[in-house]
Parts: C-alpha cells; sequence; structure tokens
C-alpha cells in the first residue's frame, strides 16, 4: 500500500492511497488519531474518507429523481450500506512535497450508484495543523446524489476515553432505533446527557449520534475540543459545508478494544440523506462541491 509522509513543525503525518486514509497523526511524540498498521487492513474505517455518501443508507436502498436504486449492503449486521464506495479503493497521488499531498480517485457508473464522479482529497501540513479538503465534481450527464465525512478517532491523551472533557456546539442531536441507527427524529439536547456546548467529563456516556444546529463562528468555522486530564488535547474544526457531526465513543463487545478514541465526523448530510433528502448534495452535471476540515493539537 502506497502511503506518504508529511511533517511541518512539531507535526507529522502520514497518509496512505488505500480510501485516502489518514493513517497517523502525531504533535510531537503524542498520537492525536488513533493510528492504524502500515501496509495491513483499515480496521474500523479509520481516518478514511467516505464518499459519496457519508454514514448509512437503510437497506442499501435509495431513490432519486423517480429511479430506486440498490447498493450492496456492507454493514450487514444492521443491513445498510455502509460509508459511501470509495473506500477501500487505491486513490492516485497527483501532487506532492514534504507537508502536502493531493490524491485523486474517479467514480464510474456501478450498481446502486449510476453516476460519475471526480474526488479530490488534499492534506495540507502546516505548523498549526492538518487541514484536508475534498473536491467532487459531477463528470456525467446528469444530477447525482452527493454526501462526504472524514473518518478519524481523536485521541487527546493517555487517560481512558470516560476521563476525556468534550466540548462542541450543536443544539439538536438525532435520535435513532438502537438496532440499526436510522433517524428517527431531531430532538433539543437542553437537559440531555448529549449536551456538550460546555466542556464537560465524557464519563460512561456510550454516543453514536448525529448532530446539527452547530454554531459556527465569524470566519465560517465550528471547533470541537477534547482533554485529557493530563493537559494534553486534540481539536478538530470544519466549515459549513458540513452542517452535521457524528461523534462516536467507539464502544465495542469483548474481546474487541472498547473506547480506544472518539470518532468525529462532521458531515455534511445526516445518516441515510439519500432516503431523506435532508441536506442532500444534489450535484448537477459540470458542478463542484467542496468541504475542509482540520486537525490540531491543544
Amino acid at each position: 500500500m502506497n502511503e506518504y509522509t508529511l511533517r511541518s513543525g512539531l507535526y507529522s503525518a502520514v497518509v496512505t492511497a488505500r480510501g485516502a486514509a489518514l493513517r497517523q497523526l502525531r504533535h510531537g511524540e503524542r498520537d492525536l488519531i488513533v493510528p492504524f498498521p502500515e501496509g495491513g487492513p483499515i480496521p474500523d474505517y479509520r481516518g478514511i474518507i467516505a464518499a459519496p455518501w457519508p454514514n448509512r443508507i437503510a437497506d442499501g436502498k435509495y431513490m432519486f429523481e423517480g429511479v430506486e436504486h440498490q447498493l450492496s449492503v456492507n454493514e450487514t449486521e444492521r443491513g445498510c450500506a455502509l460509508h459511501g464506495t470509495v473506500f477501500p479503493r487505491d486513490w492516485e497521488v497527483k501532487e506532492q512535497n514534504s507537508s502536502f499531498v493531493a490524491l485523486s480517485c474517479s467514480l464510474e457508473p456501478a450498481p446502486g450508484y449510476p453516476f460519475r464522479l471526480h474526488l479530490s482529497a488534499s492534506y495540507h501540513l502546516k505548523e498549526d495543523g492538518l487541514h484536508t479538503r475534498v473536491t467532487a465534481t459531477n463528470t456525467g450527464a446528469g444530477t447525482a446524489p452527493y454526501g462526504v465525512c472524514p473518518h478519524p478517532y481523536l485521541l487527546a491523551g493517555p487517560a481512558p476515553l470516560d476521563q476525556w472533557t468534550l466540548e462542541f456546539p450543536a443544539s439538536h442531536v438525532l435520535d435513532v432505533t438502537p438496532d440499526r441507527l436510522l433517524p428517527v427524529g431531531l430532538r433539543t439536547v437542553d437537559n440531555h446527557a448529549f449536551d456538550f456546548r460546555a466542556a464537560r467529563r465524557i464519563g460512561t456516556t456510550e454516543i453514536d449520534h448525529a448532530f446539527t444546529g452547530i454554531s459556527f463562528d465569524t470566519l465560517g468555522r465550528a471547533r470541537l475540543l477534547i482533554r485529557d486530564p493530563g493537559g494534553t488535547g486534540v481539536g478538530m474544526s470544519w466549515d459549513k459545508s458540513c452542517p452535521w457531526l457524528q461523534i462516536h465513543t467507539a464502544d465495542k463487545r469483548p474481546p474487541a478494544a472498547n473506547r480506544l478514541g472518539l470518532a468525529v465526523e462532521p458531515m455534511t448530510c445526516p445518516p441515510d440523506a439519500f432516503n431523506s433528502g435532508q441536506d442532500l448534495v444534489r450535484l448537477e452535471a459540470g458542478a463542484t462541491h467542496t468541504a475542509s476540515w482540520s486537525i490540531f493539537a491543544s
């Protein structure tokens, strides 16, 4: 598997051609994300780019412009099509230097997604963190449904996740079914265990939900921060192209390693958006969509 090492200041990163995935991000000797081994499989979708849809589509079925489509169901235990089709493809490197790499991937019409897209992902490591930009261009003749998100598992420090504090500016959470994690409806986070608008300890709270009602600053960015009780931390920021945020505390049943990191996924649309249409990007022929996010030590 080809991979590309980036360096800037105290930061270093490794990006793989497989899935255009972020394999490692470090600040000094400290990991900022849960890494995965060189050359091996990518577990739990760590660090991938999820496109042309983020999250899941119920039963892999959706209707678009009057035509029903059937995708492969790759999340068999929940009967869903999960995290798009550009993983585990190998992306092609287009440009590279010591602190920057750009990769691309072309989607040709296929069963379930008969649309043609060209995607590019750039990773730029600077002295203030890693900046990622994903651009999709519809190279086909008709309109295409589209969505995207990253899939890093952030690490605040060496203490267990339960001891970390978490802060992110979302006023609403999407309730989901407990068995398949499919959308039920929005509710406010007021007086709810998922209200992290002010920094507080995660504790034993289990989260695998999408949030919205996100507050963006005057520069059009939103920010999430997690901190370890030892004083280290990591943050993620993203632009208004992503009005949704999936948070997952990485809860696993034994013997799998439990709560290794916090999955933080700024999304252009919520789960099952190919069916609901909510915030779904309708990419016209020749049109381009861009989303960006950053990860930094704090």
